[in-house]
């Protein structure tokens, strides 16, 4: 049987050097699994999770460890329905449902995302603006024209390299943890028992709708496109990707890189979320400061209670995981646009070769960057986006598993019963919060 081909090294290697090697092994292993779980801490999402611990402290730090593992293998599915049939969400989605539905869903998608980049540029403008001062009007049209430009003028390759860099912003959020004293045998006790901890004044609609927005921001639609996609961008630069994908050991590899790479990213992902919930309860709840307007006010609420470098860092934060998550947004949405149509999509070809493509993020973040101009309280934008995902999840997800589970679609490489047991339970959840929330709409 033929076998996919190792490379061994010519000489024993010092241990040095075989850490080092492990080391950059290990990095150049993680990638749209990394990135996916990064862009998912977007400022939409930091403003989601500030809100959070503003209003409830640490009641709602129980929802972070739930959706750890569940982001885990709803992503792994993502992930593997690209590698093994070649082909993003939009194109399986299509061959699971009527066209009608699919043309919903993906329209759905593309309207979260829009207002979601819209939320993230204004967001990041007002952040730079906290720190330089200036026109808010023109930080949202020089960040949108950025985020366009880098991903026209960028090859695949630089994009991936630029977008692994950026997830390194995320650390702000761990160095604001470690520059306030956090209560944590507190924070563990009200996280345990949430409903004898709930601030005066706040219902059980308030509650329901900050679970979903923390759900919907946490467990996104446009990752799952985005991680597709990126698996089946890897596979177009390999020419020989399909006879691959004929050897098993090839397979089990490749499965395994995927693995890894989203056990890293989701864990990533919410260990940020959870230092900005602990964070904000800390700095903003324990100190009266219940409601906020924005992300930015979020750090800038930091500066008399947790002191300059605080505000810096978390407004700095901002801008970093905005640069990363826009080209997210936008991107899944072209992909799935693209796939829907059959016009050739992919940040691998040029403007002139995929030109839909191109126009589809061009079109997202130019009219997101229209809206971010007018500052129309923004954290209900925020939080909304945030509760759209969390709706239009559902559906999505729905067809994600019985694409997962479909031997005409994944052939030999349909999930585990294991995998189809988290999957299931991360739609049960999803859908689960929005039937509460809905439930308690008139309460």
């Amino acid at each position: 049987m033929k076998r996919w081909p190792r490379t061994e090294a010519a000489r024993p290697k010092t241990r040095a050097e075989a850490a080092e090697n492990d080391t950059a092994s290990f990095a150049s292993r993680l990638g749209p699994g990394l990135i996916t779980g990064a862009a998912d801490d977007d400022p939409s999402g930091i403003a989601t999770y500030s809100q959070a611990g503003a209003q409830f402290r640490f009641s709602l730090v129980w929802t972070l460890f739930l959706t750890m593992p569940l982001m885990i293998g709803i992503q792994m599915l993502s992930a593997r329905v690209g590698f093994v049939t070649g082909e993003g969400l939009a194109a399986n989605i299509g061959k699971m449902c009527p066209r009608w539905l699919t043309l919903g869903l993906v329209a759905l998608l593309v309207v979260a995302n829009t207002i979601n980049i819209a939320a993230d540029l204004a967001a990041m403008a007002e952040a730079v603006k906290l720190l330089a001062g200036g026109p808010h009007p023109l930080y949202v049209l020089a960040f949108g024209a950025l985020c366009i430009g880098t991903q026209i003028g960028f090859s695949y390759e630089r994009s991936v390299r630029v977008l692994k860099w950026l997830t390194l912003a995320l650390f702000a959020y761990v160095a604001v943890i470690l520059a306030v004293s956090v209560p944590w045998q507190r924070a563990i006790a009200e996280s345990l028992q949430p409903w004898k901890h709930l601030p005066a004044g706040l219902s059980a609609q308030d509650y329901a709708g900050m679970v979903v927005a923390v759900l919907g921001t946490t467990i996104s639609p446009y990752l799952f496109f985005w991680q597709a996609s990126q698996e089946v961008e890897d596979g177009h630069r390999r020419p020989n990707a399909r006879e691959l994908r004929r050897h098993p050991e090839y397979v089990a590899e490749h499965l395994s890189r995927i693995k890894e790479d989203t056990v890293v990213g989701m864990t990533f992902s919410n260990v940020i979320a959870l230092c900005i919930v602990v964070a904000t309860a800390v700095t903003l709840n324990e100190h009266g400061i219940t409601q906020i307007q924005t992300s930015a006010q979020a750090a800038e609420a930091l500066r008399p209670v947790a002191g300059e470098f605080a505000f810096a860092v978390f407004a700095m934060g901002i801008v970093g995981t905005g640069l990363l998550a826009v080209p997210v947004l936008a991107g899944s949405a072209a992909y799935a646009v693209s796939e829907l149509f059959g016009w050739r999509a992919g940040l691998s070809h040029g403007f002139r070769q995929a030109r839909g493509f191109y126009f589809i993020i061009i079109a997202a973040t130019g009219i997101g960057a229209a809206m971010g101009i007018f500052e129309v309280d923004p954290i209900r934008a925020l939080v909304w986006s945030a509760v759209v995902n969390g709706v239009i999840s559902v559906p999505i997800m729905v067809v994600l598993m019985l694409i997962g589970q479909s031997k005409r679609l994944m052939g030999a490489h349909t999930i585990s019963l294991r995998h189809r047991l988290f999957g299931w339970a991360a739609t049960g959840v999803m859908a689960a919060a929005v039937a509460f929330m809905l439930a308690t709409a008139g309460s």
